[in-house]
């Protein structure tokens, strides 16, 4: 069996050589173990992708590499990587050092009677606000995309190979893998592993970018907030008709009471801003469908370290 690692590299170029070297003498010491790893440059700012056009020339028979012609998210650069592999199983981890590569063979192992593993962290080693993003991630999967309350997601997995021909169907721009990989199977574990402290620099999320991932998220895989649209057009419809009801009996019963001002501007802008709410998340569902029939780009590969290489 073969297995192939992917690692999407951003801001990397002090740690990524540790990564693979160790996760070389891992897979070095199992027997009849075939490997390849897989490292794809999300346009770094750093000199990442010499570091691993370097790693490919000394093991040009394990070490594979990509660099994406611009910033494109570590969602569609584990995409690029994807279809680069060619193992049986593919184990996704991360390029600061922060994966417990001691912990490969147990994922894999976990795979022999699942189709899908997460290793999930006891205790995290992220930021205050990477562990918050990480909270709302998990709190948003399990109301919008159904995943199980038990289960814990992190960027340290392992899927067999026909989950990985299974996602990659999804060509269209703004991939979002934890919509693609649940709606492909429902066999899903956990395998309890240490988190270790970063090697080196910090996160790439940014508030910004987390906004952007939970957007992709809900819009890409959900109709839910559309239906909960529809629910508050039809709750403020219901309060507004209640208050139609009270101001005529009221008018009725006491013909002196004055009308009031600020009650009517207070209802004006909250029905006003709920119709502004849904108009945007309406326009957000509408733009995103724009953007995929215009054929927007999941990922573009400026270079790999392959030749004669035919991934777009």
């Amino acid at each position: 069996m073969k297995t192939s690692f992917v690692i999407p590299c951003y801001g990397s170029e002090k740690t990524i050589a540790d990564v693979v070297s160790e996760l070389k003498q891992l897979v070095q010491s199992i027997p009849d173990c075939h490997y390849e790893i897989i490292m794809v440059s999300d346009a770094s700012p750093d000199n990442v992708f010499q570091v691993i056009k370097s790693l490919c020339r000394e093991d040009p028979e394990h070490c594979k590499g990509a660099e994406l012609a611009k910033n494109f998210g570590q969602h569609a650069a584990l995409m690029a990587g994807y279809r680069i592999a060619t193992g049986d199983f593919i184990l996704s981890l991360d390029d600061d050092g922060q994966a417990p590569i001691e912990s490969v063979p147990q994922l894999i192992d976990a795979l022999k009677n699942a189709d899908l593993v997460f290793g999930s962290y006891a205790h995290k080693r992220h930021n205050l606000f990477r562990n918050f993003g990480s909270k709302v991630n998990d709190w948003m999967a399990e109301f919008l995309l159904g995943k199980p309350k038990k289960l814990h997601v992190t960027s340290f997995f392992a899927m067999r190979r026909f989950i990985k021909d299974e996602i990659l169907k999804y060509d269209n721009a703004y991939p979002y893998l934890l919509g693609l990989l649940l709606r492909t199977t429902k066999n899903i574990v956990n395998v309890p592993v240490n988190h270790r402290e970063r090697a080196e620099g910090k996160s790439g999320y940014t508030f910004r970018k987390l906004l952007r991932l939970w957007i992709n998220g809900f819009t890409a895989f959900s109709v839910v907030p559309l239906r909960i649209a529809t629910f508050c057009g039809f709750l403020c419809a219901f309060l507004g008709g209640l208050g139609v009801v009270w101001c005529i009996v009221n008018k009725v019963l006491h013909p002196d009471a004055p009308l009031g001002y600020s009650s009517m501007m207070t209802t004006i802008l909250f029905v006003g801003g709920m119709l502004m709410l849904m108009l945007g998340m309406i326009g957000e569902y509408i733009g995103r469908t724009y953007i995929c029939i215009n054929k927007a780009p999941q990922y573009v590969i400026r270079s790999t370290t392959m030749e004669n290489s035919n991934h777009e």
